[in-house]
């Protein structure tokens, strides 16, 4: 219990509900086309944090052994960095966080098909297991994609793409190509809070080998970056709407959020950027919520 907190802060409780907000808005598109069963949602919610969580602390292993986390990063000092936890109490919890992906990500399956052994199951269990690895993978090994610039791509697939479109799946059992435009808002909005974590540590992570996008942009084109990662996220909702009758601008209540951030972001370097995650991962959680109505 001593070590609780620990174990919470590398949790980053700042970022679940960032990784909500695909299951949210994915959710409440579906509600919208009269299809939703609270069992499901309740374990889509409980997977996709266990799967946050556990990427977290992946990522927070694989910084570690390839000597990213260090006294030059300006993140918060994490718990094996610190000496707060070991590194076999970290990795012990890592397996519990990939056992209880697989439960609730079996459970949810079967809520929603009655069965894991039919051809929706089974492409659901597939793409469980491939948000697992790729979870894992992001700082971990030698051919981790973090380190070659690749974490926006795999943050736009999965907390995008898989996040909503996966929910509305799960709650309709079809495919509805026109929820790719929101799911795509999702997307952009998440790799833009990668972005900004990767332009605050821009320094570290080039000295330490991590090749970011920023890291190879350089930073006036990474905020480039960032500005049409956000404008497009508003265009791909505004599309989804006008092309949907029933559905709401309500969403564009988060503007005026996300135009303070992008100054903040254009104005501010290093360290300063940090509480520009929180705002961020906030804003977007409001924006899917708004969207999903």
């Amino acid at each position: 219990m001593n070590n609780a907190k620990y174990y919470i802060s590398s949790f980053r409780p700042r970022t679940l509900p960032l990784s909500l907000s695909g299951i949210f808005l994915g959710t409440l598109l579906a509600k919208t086309d009269g299809f939703f069963h609270w069992l499901p949602f309740s374990l889509a919610v409980a997977t996709t944090l266990c799967l946050q969580i556990l990427s977290n602390l992946a990522n927070e292993l694989g910084d570690l052994q390839k000597g990213t986390d260090n006294s030059e990063r300006l993140g918060p000092i994490r718990s094996i960095q610190s000496g707060a936890l070991t590194l076999y109490e970290f990795k012990r919890t890592i397996v519990i966080f990939i056992c209880l992906s697989i439960c609730f990500g079996s459970a949810l399956v079967y809520s929603a098909f009655d069965s894991i052994f039919n051809k929706e199951s089974i492409i659901m269990l597939i793409l469980g297991a491939t948000a697992i690895i790729a979870a894992i993978k992001y700082t971990i090994g030698k051919n981790a994609y973090g380190y070659h610039g690749l974490g926006d791509i795999f943050v736009f697939l999965f907390f995008g793409l898989l996040s909503t479109m996966g929910a509305y799946f799960l709650m309709s059992h079809t495919v509805n190509m026109i929820v790719l435009l929101p799911a795509s808002a999702i997307g952009f909005l998440s790799s833009g809070v990668l972005n900004l974590n990767n332009m605050r540590d821009i320094e570290n992570d080039k000295n330490c080998g991590k090749n970011t996008l920023p890291v190879k942009l350089g930073i006036p084109l990474a905020k480039i970056y960032h500005f049409f990662l956000i404008i497009n996220a508003f265009i791909c909702m505004s599309v989804y709407v006008s092309l949907r009758p029933e559905s709401h601008f309500f969403y564009l209540l988060t503007l005026p959020f996300f135009i303070l951030h992008l100054i903040k972001v254009f104005q501010d370097t290093g360290r300063d950027l940090d509480p520009q995650l929180k705002i961020l991962s906030l804003s977007t959680l409001l924006f899917s919520l708004l969207g999903g109505f």
